[in-house]
């Protein structure tokens, strides 16, 4: 699925290579090769300081509960070191270094983080930081730059490992506490705050491909941040942070995570098949729904949907007969076409825009699916049967 939305909001990987999108800040990872290294534990440094006995502080219910989850929940955090090769065209640039954080999905030692804080990295690139103090090299199992997700292998005994409990974004309510653990700065095991500030936002992945059902928090999250787990206040995982909007390169209090039930479907298809495959419908979103649209396309008042802005030629909505916008008019600055089809539904659910077609082709369909789409096309609606591929690479 290729959308129209273009906004690159800032990749919070802290790295000494930096480069900005206008206002946003990112960072520019160059490909490279992360080859299976299945090393020993490398080095025991001093572990954090051991928990207190919160029942001997005077401290309000809150204070104690925020308190009692980081103790039961950092061993399962970990901190990222990563060394890439920089280049410039053929020339050898020497070395970038960066750091990101991640968390224990099992106790076979799958490690969950971004795409973008692991990919490029050098041969034995990788060190995976524990909470007791551990050390050690990682290799990468599988990477989904679609969701800008990554799983990682570490050589630990599974005694020694601590797997979070993954939660259910699905449940999650806007105004719900959240907490984010990560290292900002390299500033590791740092917890920060928050709540769900929004649901269903829709973000850039590193692809063409948008990623659906995004959690927006207000949480502080900073370059470091990339990859480490926002928990809910039963110490549970409920997304992947991912991206910040910010005029610096700080938290601005506009963060985002990838939903946990996205990541938990990425990690089991990269866990058993070393990749993910999406399936694919083969349009451009065009803008969405506004008063001024409806007016200029002269569409009924409470019609809502995805604007169908461009088909993909050879792909399954071209070969169902969605039809290419013919010709355009300007509305609020956005080229609309005014013979496109709509998507008002999928399978019988409604959609109001992109972030919904999304979200529920990545979540509910596999390549080879049939899905229903009712299309509003030339004042009437239309049911078009579509045969799902697999996302082009």
């Amino acid at each position: 699925m290729q959308s129209s939305f273009k906004r690159k909001a800032a990749l919070f990987f802290s790295s000494v290579l930096l480069v900005a999108f206008g206002f946003l800040i990112g960072t520019s990872i160059l490909p490279g090769a992360a080859s299976a290294l299945a090393a020993p534990v490398l080095l025991q440094v001093p572990a954090q300081p051991p928990p207190v006995d919160l029942n001997s502080l005077d401290l309000t219910d809150y204070e104690r509960q925020l308190a009692g989850i980081f103790n039961t929940v950092s061993p399962s955090v970990v901190s990222i070191n990563v060394t890439t090769r920089q280049t410039v065209g053929n020339v050898d640039e020497g070395f970038g270094y960066g750091s990101g954080s991640g968390f224990v999905l099992d106790r076979d030692g799958h490690i969950v983080t971004n795409n973008h804080v692991v990919d490029g990295a050098t041969e034995r690139g990788i060190e995976v930081n524990f909470y007791d103090g551990t050390i050690v090299r990682a290799e990468v199992v599988g990477l989904d730059p679609d969701a800008d997700l990554a799983v990682l292998k570490v050589n630990i005994p599974p005694e020694n490992l601590q797997p979070v409990v993954l939660g259910d974004s699905d449940l999650l309510v806007i105004g719900q506490t959240t907490l984010a653990i990560g290292s900002p700065f390299g500033q590791r095991w740092t917890l920060t705050s928050g709540i769900v500030s929004a649901l269903d936002r829709t973000i850039q992945g590193l692809t063409n491909f948008s990623i659906g059902s995004v959690i927006q928090t207000d949480a502080a999250i900073n370059p470091g941040n990339s990859g480490g787990p926002l928990f809910n206040l039963k110490g549970e995982v409920i997304g992947v942070n991912s991206q910040i909007i910010s005029q610096s390169r700080s938290s601005s209090g506009v963060g985002f995570a990838v939903p946990v039930n996205l990541v938990r479907r990425v990690a089991t298809d990269i866990l058993a098949n070393g990749r993910v495959d999406y399936s694919y419908l083969g349009i451009n979103g065009g803008p969405d729904m506004s008063l001024n649209l409806i007016e200029t396309l002269k569409l009924p008042n409470n019609l809502r949907g995805v604007i169908v802005s461009g088909v993909v030629p050879g792909g399954p909505a071209e070969r169902a007969g969605l039809r290419n916008p013919g010709r355009t008019v300007f509305v609020e600055g956005d080229a609309v076409p005014t013979t496109a089809d709509i998507i008002t539904a999928i399978n019988g659910v409604p959609l109001s825009g992109m972030n919904g077609l999304v979200s529920y082709l990545a979540r509910n369909t596999r390549p080879g699916d049939t899905v229903n789409l009712t299309l509003w096309r030339d004042g009437q609606q239309i049911v078009v049967p579509v045969q799902l591929s697999s996302r082009p690479s």
